[in-house]
């Protein structure tokens, strides 16, 4: 099993940047792909981000492609979502998933794909 920590959110102005990072126990973490997602009040859960387990190959939802960079540190067990021009819109919970496997990265774009989820960090953006 893997155990999943978020941090790095909190209240930013419309406009500017945000760091998530997700740390991860054990030692098989670079034998799952990770995603990012978020979740708004009264809203379903929103893909965000995917990296593979290699780090290779990443996929993001029309919504922050080109706004928000995935990347990971399988040494150090972690993956992070730099979050850059951030909207009101933008404003959600963020969980860190974990999916075993090794597949094409549009298959990390379901949440009901991923294994394990860490408990999740809000993130607000204001006008």
């Amino acid at each position: 099993q893997v155990q999943l920590v978020e941090s790095g959110g909190g209240l930013v102005q419309a406009g500017g940047s945000l760091r998530l990072s997700c740390a991860a126990s054990g030692r098989t973490f670079s034998m799952y792909a990770m995603g990012w997602f978020r979740q708004a009040p009264g809203k379903e859960r929103e893909f965000v981000a995917a990296i593979s387990r290699s780090g290779s190959s990443t996929g993001y939802a029309d919504s922050v492609k080109g706004r928000f960079t995935i990347s990971r540190d399988n040494a150090k067990n972690a993956v992070d979502l730099q979050m850059n021009s951030l909207k009101p819109e933008d404003t959600a919970v963020y969980y860190c998933g974990a999916r075993l496997g090794d597949y094409a990265i549009s298959r990390y774009f379901a949440s009901g794909q991923y294994n394990y989820w860490g408990q999740g960090t809000q993130v607000t953006v204001s006008s």
